[in-house]
């Protein structure tokens, strides 16, 4: 992208980004995203630097330059919206979990009064039922379906 380009927006984009800000239920990288283009807008007579739409629209230089570059590569929406991110997959998927009911259901090993957290995620390893897992993950896991360890 040439540094020299400059925001050309037309009157449906302008009104758009408009509405977008006055509308109140967009994120607020969204509504800072719109407002920055609007800033950033040349067709209406004003010649805003870099620095001024920077301070004007409370985001970063960055932020900016990553703007016009999705604006002029691939449009509007994709300025002003991320692309969605998919995240790491749950380690404990429907079986492990099933296991980990059972197990939560079962007596505690030897010399234990209860499971503890560390031991389910050592029995959920030494099982083969997952690779690797802390204990924090398993406790996320039964907050998730709603259970205890009968604290």
């Amino acid at each position: 992208m040439s540094t020299h380009q400059h925001i050309y927006l037309k009157q449906d984009e302008r009104t758009e980004l408009e509405q977008l800000i006055k509308s109140g239920v967009h994120s607020a990288r969204v509504i800072a995203r719109a407002r920055a283009l609007l800033l950033l807008d040349r067709s209406q007579g004003e010649a805003r630097t870099i620095k001024q739409v920077v301070e004007a629209a409370m985001v970063s230089q960055g932020t900016i330059y990553n703007l016009k570059e999705h604006y002029f590569s691939q449009g509007l929406n994709r300025a002003l919206y991320e692309k969605q991110r998919p995240g790491a997959k749950p380690k404990i998927d429907g079986a492990a979990e099933a296991h980990l009911v059972a197990l939560v259901c079962s007596d505690p090993p030897e010399g234990y009064d209860r499971w503890t957290l560390r031991l389910l995620a050592d029995r959920l390893v030494s099982l083969e039922i997952i690779d690797t897992i802390s204990h924090v993950a398993v406790g996320d896991a039964l907050k998730k379906m709603n259970l205890s360890l009968g604290r």
